[in-house]
């Protein structure tokens, strides 16, 4: 078998994760086209551990045992990404990644600081971002 099957599928793959991590606006599709990188990344490296082992009589095979641990580390990144996706689309009731780019908390005009208060303009930046609204 040539190399540049492999080559050529694992690039076309990790293109296509990179499109899906570039143009999506869903989280979970965003974490779809990670894995799908991820996936290219050890087909290469499967790939060349074959084609290695063929040409240089290597019985380590330090490729394969490369891509277990990737795998691994692809399992708990989707784990933990799925969690904090989930975590906040109940917070915010969307998974929209342009309209998560604010992480701040949201402004409640009556909250533990008695109504009128905002805490984001308390403070001495505070005090210089009202001088500013003032003037």
């Amino acid at each position: 078998m040539h190399l540049a099957y492999p080559a050529v599928l694992s690039a076309l793959l990790f293109c296509t994760g990179l499109y899906g991590v570039l143009a999506r606006r869903n989280a979970i599709l965003v974490l779809m086209s990670v894995e799908l990188m991820l996936n290219a990344v050890n087909l290469n490296l499967v790939a060349f551990d074959v084609w290695l082992s063929r040409t240089a009589e290597e019985t380590l095979h330090s490729g394969q045992a490369l891509t277990l641990f990737t795998i691994a580390i692809a399992a708990a990144e989707i784990g933990i990404g799925l969690a904090i996706v989930l975590a906040v689309h109940r917070n915010r009731g969307t998974s929209d990644i342009d309209k998560l780019r604010d992480t701040a908390e949201r402004h409640d005009p009556d909250g533990p600081d008695g109504p009128g208060h905002d805490a984001r303009t308390s403070g001495p930046a505070g005090e210089a971002q009202k001088a500013e609204a003032t003037a």
